[in-house]
């Protein structure tokens, strides 16, 4: 499955919001991959695979999940 995202960095907790385009929510900062690295270990918790395609340096991202 593609889906599509935007990415809030700093917030509180990490939490998705599910629709046409993703809104995912974490508590990283945008340095170093922290938040690409945050998103790909919260998402594996619950689908076998993730992989981020397109937007690694981006706050809009498309993100494959298997």
């Amino acid at each position: 499955m593609i889906i599509k995202a935007k990415v809030r960095t700093n917030q509180n907790k990490f939490s998705i919001i599910e629709g046409d385009v993703w809104i995912i929510n974490v508590k990283a900062v945008a340095e170093n991959n922290k938040a690409n690295l945050e998103i790909i270990k919260e998402l594996s918790k619950k689908y076998s695979s993730v992989r981020i395609l397109k937007g690694a340096k981006s706050k809009e991202k498309i993100i494959e999940i298997i």
